[in-house]
């Protein structure tokens, strides 16, 4: 116990550097998983297939390979980073963006067709129909899912560390290395910080889940 009260510095530091990997690559793979949702039932064929390429091969890789592609494989392509922060959003990021792409999908797919058949029978275009009438019913739908594929990213963001980024997991590495007769407590503040952000997480899921099924 003594080593988590003795080291709290750093476990903030990681628990800081966590939370900032999370948040930023949570944002993004918001952002591009929407889209790539959106490009999976978009009349373009060519969209749809890109789409379905990239979601199958990112979802069924390794998310190590997607790690070693962006800090190892993209320097070696002319794409440095000063900081491996940056590699290690855009492999969690695009990593994540597939799973929110198939979770956004499913709710696309909840909505009845009719729907869009009578917005375009006034008129409306694909993207009016999209933005307007699909995806605002279909988030609300796959919020707690998307919540859930969060809480995953939180997670997942431990793999950083393997790559010389000093999140929450490198940290206890660290101390690890550093407190070899304190392995076991070094490892439970580690865990401790994680679920400072994952319970709070699956709450929200929760709450939000029952408010859709009220409003339903």
């Amino acid at each position: 116990m003594d080593v988590i009260i003795e080291n709290l510095p750093q476990y903030w530091d990681g628990f800081l550097r966590t939370l900032f990997l999370s948040v930023v690559s949570g944002i993004i793979a918001l952002i591009f998983g929407t889209v790539l949702a959106a490009a999976r039932v978009s009349p373009i064929a060519a969209l749809r297939g890109f789409s379905m390429v990239y979601v199958e091969i990112v979802r069924n890789t390794p998310l190590t390979i997607a790690f070693f592609f962006a800090a190892v494989v993209l320097p070696r392509l002319g794409i440095t980073f000063q900081q491996f922060e940056v590699a290690a959003i855009i492999a969690l990021s695009a990593y994540t963006s597939a799973f929110i792409a198939e979770a956004v999908r499913s709710g696309v797919n909840s909505v009845p067709v009719g729907q869009a058949e009578a917005a375009r029978s006034i008129g409306m275009k694909f993207s009016q129909v999209l933005t307007l009438i699909i995806l605002p019913q279909a988030l609300r739908t796959v919020i707690p899912p998307l919540i859930n594929i969060l809480i995953a990213l939180v997670k997942n963001s431990s793999v950083a560390g393997a790559f010389y980024v000093l999140e929450l997991f490198g940290q206890g590495k660290q101390l690890a290395n550093a407190n070899g007769d304190a392995v076991v407590w070094v490892l439970v503040g580690v865990a401790f910080f994680y679920l400072l952000i994952t319970i709070p997480l699956g709450y929200l899921a929760n709450v939000v889940e029952r408010k859709v099924a009220i409003a339903r």
